[in-house]
């Protein structure tokens, strides 16, 4: 990596990113919150080296890379006073930062999402795992969001009904749509960089075997795409994607749920950070009313 010249902290996400730069040029440091075990990031990390590989001749997508330390280790564990903290060091990406405002774009992206799909399926996951189904995507955080609100609140007798439909709806279809491992988190900024027709996928935290229209759900639903475009851009993208590999009508129809149950999940992300992260302050009734009004517009019930 050569001599050390600045660190400087980049961005605080799920995770604390810094930009460091050294004389051969810049790097990115991941320091993953603490709920984040030795095992994820191996398996994150695996995942990442059999995607490089096999997608070493693809002329559409592309993963991160990240940095081994001289003993080969891919990963450092901190000593954090919030407990112990694992650290990755990663390639600096280059490329062109591309929103996917235009059809052309969407297309390419099209393309890549298929490529990279198309790649999971050679991947090998060792490590036991979590599966992107109903439970992680509704169970789980319905629990979580009731223990936060609290099982007498008014708007607990909605939030039951509206997921328990919502999982009816899905598992209804499950059966006619396509599993496989996802990227997890493909909401468009941890795909944006563009060299070429080649996009890079990185940020591979929640990748996990699950349905594929979830995966695309993420990015139908990108907000910084107006409203106007959105179909073009989406008939765009689709037909990227299935001039790689097949997306079944079936699929495509589970998108729009898919993006009803990932808001859900954003909803219960919410509230795991709160007591350690954010803070109650600014998820109050205003938080809460502002979720409750966009799923009964859903028309779910």
């Amino acid at each position: 990596m050569g001599q050390w010249e600045e660190c400087l902290f980049w961005l605080r996400g799920l995770n604390d990113t810094y930009r460091v730069k050294t004389s051969t040029g810049l790097h990115i440091l991941r320091v993953y919150r603490a709920e984040i075990g030795e095992e994820e990031v191996i398996t994150e990390l695996s995942v990442l080296s059999q995607l490089k590989a096999i997608l070493n001749s693809s002329v559409h997508a592309d993963v991160g890379d990240y940095i081994k330390r001289k003993d080969n280790r891919g990963y450092t564990v901190l000593d954090a006073p919030e407990g112990k903290r694992v650290a990755v060091m990663f390639r600096y990406i280059e490329g062109t930062e591309n929103n996917l405002e235009d059809e052309e774009s969407c297309y390419a992206f099209g393309q890549s999402a298929a490529e990279l799909h198309k790649a999971m399926d050679q991947v090998v996951v060792e490590q036991p795992r979590y599966e992107l189904d109903t439970r992680f995507l509704i169970d789980q955080p319905l629990a979580l969001i009731m223990a936060y609100i609290g099982e007498s609140h008014e708007a607990g007798p909605f939030l039951y009904a509206f997921t328990e439909e919502l999982k009816k709806r899905i598992t209804a279809s499950a059966r006619s749509l396509e599993w496989g491992l996802c990227h997890g988190d493909m909401h468009g900024n941890n795909n944006a960089f563009q060299q070429g027709g080649s996009f890079t996928h990185y940020d591979l935290e929640w990748t996990a075997k699950g349905w594929r229209a979830y995966d695309l759900a993420q990015v139908k639903a990108r907000k910084r795409q107006s409203g106007e475009q959105k179909a073009a851009l989406w008939k765009a993208l689709m037909a990227g994607y299935r001039s790689i590999r097949s997306f079944s009508p079936e699929d495509e129809q589970a998108v729009d749920l898919f993006i009803i149950a990932r808001r859900f999940w954003v909803m219960a992300l919410d509230v795991a950070f709160i007591e350690n992260d954010m803070g109650a302050l600014d998820y109050g009734d205003d938080w809460l009313n502002s979720f409750i009004e966009e799923f009964r517009e859903t028309g779910i019930i």
